[in-house]
């Protein structure tokens, strides 16, 4: 039974938590307990030892986020097994937990990297991770793109709304390389079958393209040999 006195007393614990700060040097495990004896700070992320808070979310990266959040859920809501995630921490290694604006994820019952810890964060490489990036492009495509790789994330989308451009890396032999997209401009997933994406539609706002672009790759052979292979 929960007490008063356990109550309180774990009240306490979180209030002697000192404040976490932009900047701040810290382990993973100090910097998971700075950040939930701050529930009313919605991001923070700890890459290579560092913390980083980011402003308030401006339009110019919630569209296209919602924009992002929007084609994946077309295809987690088609793949059986398949794991949509917004803005949740991943802990990845003693001084990295970090919280991409996206991702996808395997089921580790059906192959996944990935686990759910017992305090409901995700812990370990997960398939794809998708960054909208303002000022923080110089860090997605620096930092968290190492360790990423490191970590072994398979696929990572880095939108540069600023640049109007959008990369898709693959891992490939421990590096990145970006994926190749196809004669109608369409790149497609490696780790996730009948997953594809219209660049210049997303680039240009043109969501319907880009949703009519995903329903052709759902009506593949190879997202329905996916799907049966993880429904087996």
């Amino acid at each position: 039974m929960t007490t008063l006195k356990s109550v309180c007393t774990s009240d306490v614990a979180l209030s002697s938590a000192p404040p976490l700060r932009h900047g701040d040097r810290l382990t993973r495990a100090e910097f998971h307990r700075r950040y939930e004896a701050m529930p009313h700070v919605k991001k923070a992320e700890l890459i290579e030892g560092v913390v980083y808070m980011p402003a308030a979310v401006r339009v110019d990266h919630g569209k296209p986020h919602a924009a992002i959040m929007t084609w994946l859920g077309g295809y987690w809501a088609a793949t059986f097994g398949v794991e949509l995630h917004d803005n949740v921490s991943v802990r990845l290694d003693e001084y990295n937990e970090v919280q991409p604006d996206a991702l996808l994820r395997l089921d580790p019952a059906l192959g996944g990297r990935s686990r759910v810890t017992p305090d409901q964060y995700l812990a370990g490489a997960v398939e794809l991770i998708v960054e909208v990036s303002g000022s923080s492009a110089p860090r997605d495509l620096g930092q968290k793109l190492e360790v990423y790789r490191r970590s072994g994330v398979q696929e990572y989308i880095v939108w540069q709304i600023y640049e109007n451009q959008l990369t898709w890396f693959e891992l490939h032999e421990g590096e990145y390389v970006p994926l190749t997209p196809d004669e109608d401009g369409i790149v497609h997933s490696h780790v996730f079958p009948g997953l594809c994406l219209d660049v210049q539609a997303m680039l240009e706002g043109d969501l319907r393209q880009v949703m009519a672009g995903l329903q052709h790759g759902l009506a593949s052979p190879e997202h329905a040999a996916f799907v049966e292979r993880l429904s087996e």
